[in-house]
């Protein structure tokens, strides 16, 4: 993820900007509904937003043309739902390439298909299937924000390899290496977010009760101390 200006050739950033277009459309439409009906969303979403932008510009050097570092989309998906993380991360991506120099503006959608698509919604589904089973809150939130880590670079492994197929073993030997590099930093960087998506998770638990009621995070009805502490 962030793979750089000018790396990708040019069928495949186009490729891949067409390939996000309508998620974070659909994204924009879902953030207006919710600021419209819910204007005290606002500082929860700037949190949900500032949280992605600051641990997605830790950047790690893993291998020419990419960096590895934390994504920070785990807890808005969580938090709004997939579609509105869309937006936030590609929001996020987009300052990150005017004014870090982190990815580039060519290769603005293959780094937010990755990381403002695919990792929101591996996360909330990873999250939502665990709570389904009644996996307690903190833990879900755990593996929801791993997942979303990780998941998205597999993503770029799999644009990289599609970009750069290896001359000897084409696509499926590009992978393996770009997923070989990537895991090695990668794993421990998606653990620490999970554990980091954690502690935020209780905080917000203790501070916005409310607002994690109303976003279904939280159960709106009377529940033992217990149940509420999973």
């Amino acid at each position: 993820m962030h793979i750089a200006e000018g790396y990708l050739p040019p069928v495949h950033a186009v490729a891949w900007t067409v390939a996000a277009a309508p998620f974070v459309a659909h994204g924009v439409r879902a953030l207006t509904r919710e600021v419209k009906a819910h204007p005290e969303s606002t500082l929860l979403l700037g949190a949900s937003g500032a949280f992605t932008f600051v641990l997605s510009a830790l950047k790690l050097p893993s291998v020419t043309g990419s960096c590895s570092h934390p994504t920070g989309t785990g807890l808005g998906a969580i938090l709004f739902r997939p579609p509105i993380m869309a937006v936030l991360g590609t929001i996020t991506l987009l300052f990150q390439a005017l004014l870090l120099a982190h990815g580039g503006l060519t290769t603005l959608g293959a780094n937010a298909f990755s990381m403002a698509v695919v990792g929101p919604w591996a996360g909330f589904a990873t999250y939502w299937l665990l709570r389904r089973f009644d996996v307690p809150l903190m833990v879900s939130v755990f593996f929801g924000a791993f997942v979303a880590d990780l998941s998205t670079y597999c993503v770029t492994s799999v644009q990289l390899a599609l970009a750069f197929p290896d001359p000897a073993s084409g696509f499926a030997g590009a992978l393996a290496k770009f997923g070989g590099i990537f895991a090695v930093t990668q794993l421990p960087l998606a653990v620490s977010e999970g554990l980091l998506t954690v502690l935020v998770m209780r905080l917000l638990t203790q501070s916005s009760k409310g607002d994690l009621a109303r976003l279904g995070v939280l159960p709106t009805h009377p529940v033992k101390k217990e149940a509420v502490a999973r």
